[in-house]
């Protein structure tokens, strides 16, 4: 603290250029050869991890393991007055349960620590006593109310609020007056008209002339905490970041952060900005819809490879959109140079279709299946409980076999335990009188059932079963098939309509078949 109260002092009047100007290298569309690449996600913990932020983290991690490089997780917590309680801890979980964790994070660790930002403070203190030091920047005694005027009175002017620069021109006897009543003045960046023009890796080459359009921007508060615009770029050289993926929402911030490179003597790293991800109608994506936070897919059964899949495939970067990529896929077909500049539209509603295509692929994977049956046998407990009548329900044979015939035919595990599940897990309780037939028509049909259920050899399966019931039907003078098939549906399953009675015979098993049927046939009720 105390250089950098010499150096405050010292902090007079701007004269001559701000450091020499480093040759930058010209920006390709990827990676140079040898360049080792690192990347980093850097969310402020001001809230959980959204479909935004999953996103942008997804570009960075796709984009590093393309190239053999590192994802690095940094959180920028120095907006301290905003922090949520456990949002530093739902970002690196969430990210974990996506299946794109970071190399190096504040759990994890690694060369380039700490990876929170409040704890790099050290760092930004010398790189502010650098820059008053060059007379790249000056200290600021503006009060916080004399600031709030000058915004008012843009405002009412119906102009952008600036500051108007007033202590850039302080010499070292006013600077060392006001420091005797005012020892920590916040620290402002001198913003240049000569701006570097770069070459954005989506937008093409960009120049912003900051400087006529704003006043000189706060790099470091009286509290010693910096803003994002230092922060980030000393954190990014530190951490040798060598491509920073963000939200086009920085595009016009990069010219800004170039004269602090340039002032810093530091070469900066490439930049790609990516397009907004946005709601179908191309409204924002907003922290109130309390739908697009991960922790909600997660809770109400969406798969994380379902989630990747959407939001890729409603934007760039890939030669074409397809559905049902996986992220080993998405990590191969990616291509910087198809990122476009036009926002990408979610539809949400389509996300039961993915998860569908995803679950299917699970169910279909042998070394999958068996996490899919654990799920699922929580599932049945949580739902059924204490009315499971009998626990072989939650057999793991029984739950593989119930996944294989409905794979395809439902978009979450959880769609298993809705009410028009309910008969896999629970006997519904079936009166003859609701069967709509007579006595006499119940009792034949019935009687045919358990006789195909006793014949030795019979092979259990949906083709073989159908065969046999239609030629019940058949046999039965004056009963149509479809209304054969309504009456064993509703005695299986209580209900008057769900899958294919074959299906539902192979599923329950010729046991729990037989003893439905029987149940029924000696239940108490008036005949139809």
């Amino acid at each position: 603290m105390a250089a950098l109260r010499k150096s405050l002092l010292l902090a007079g009047p701007h004269v001559g250029a701000l450091g020499h100007r480093v040759g930058r290298r010209e920006a390709s569309l990827g990676p140079d050869p040898g360049v080792t690449v690192r990347v980093r996600f850097a969310p402020s913990p001001t809230g959980f991890l959204h479909l935004g932020g999953l996103r942008t983290a997804l570009y960075n991690y796709i984009f590093a393991k393309k190239h053999q490089g590192s994802f690095i997780l940094r959180l920028e917590d120095t907006d301290q007055s905003r922090l949520v309680p456990g949002a530093a801890e739902n970002i690196e979980d969430m990210l974990e349960w996506a299946g794109i964790p970071p190399d190096e994070s504040p759990r994890r660790g690694g060369p380039a620590g700490p990876y929170y930002q409040s704890q790099r403070l050290a760092l930004y203190a010398q790189a502010t006593e650098a820059l008053l030091k060059s007379g790249a920047a000056y200290p600021c005694f503006c009060s916080p109310q004399r600031l709030e005027l000058l915004k008012k009175e843009a405002l009412r002017s119906r102009q952008t609020p600036r500051y108007d620069n007033r202590c850039r021109n302080l010499s070292q006897a006013q600077v060392a007056q006001k420091l005797a009543t005012d020892p920590k003045p916040a620290i402002r960046f001198r913003l240049e008209e000569a701006v570097p023009a770069f070459q954005d890796l989506v937008y093409g080459w960009t120049q912003h002339e900051v400087a006529s359009v704003e006043g000189d921007p706060v790099i470091l508060k009286s509290d010693g905490f910096p803003t994002y615009h230092l922060a980030c770029v000393v954190d990014d050289h530190h951490m040798s970041i060598s491509h920073v993926l963000r939200g086009s929402e920085w595009l016009v911030s990069t010219s800004k952060h170039l004269l602090l490179y340039q002032a810093l003597g530091w070469q900066p790293p490439q930049f790609a900005h990516l397009p907004l991800l946005l709601n179908r109608d191309g409204s924002k994506l907003s922290k109130r819809q309390g739908d697009i936070f991960l922790e909600h897919f997660a809770a109400t059964g969406f798969l994380p490879e379902a989630l990747l899949d959407i939001i890729t495939n409603c934007g760039s970067g890939f030669a074409e959109n397809q559905m049902g990529r996986t992220l080993p896929e998405l990590i191969t077909q990616f291509d910087l140079t198809r990122i476009t500049c036009h926002s990408a539209l979610l539809d949400l509603e389509k996300l039961p279709e993915f998860n569908r295509l995803h679950l299917r692929r699970l169910v279909s994977s042998e070394t999958q299946r068996p996490h899919l049956v654990e799920k699922l046998q929580g599932l049945v407990k949580e739902a059924f409980g204490s009315k499971l009548q009998d626990r072989d329900v939650l057999d793991p044979a029984y739950m593989e076999r119930i996944l294989l015939l409905r794979q395809g035919h439902i978009s979450r595990l959880q769609d298993l335990v809705s009410p028009v599940y309910s008969y896999l897990w629970t006997r519904p309780a079936v009166h003859r009188a609701e069967l709509g037939a007579s006595s006499e028509k119940l009792d034949v049909i019935a009687k045919h059932l358990l006789g195909l259920l006793e014949r030795p050899g019979l092979s259990l399966t949906q083709d073989a079963v159908n065969r046999e019931l239609k030629k019940l039907s058949e046999g039965l003078e004056g009963t149509k098939h479809s209304s054969v098939m309504k009456l064993l549906r509703m005695a299986l399953s209580g209900q008057l309509q769900g899958p294919p009675v074959a299906e539902m015979m192979v599923s329950l098993g010729p046991k729990e078949v037989r003893e439905r049927i029987q149940k029924v046939l000696s239940s108490q009720g008036k005949d139809a």
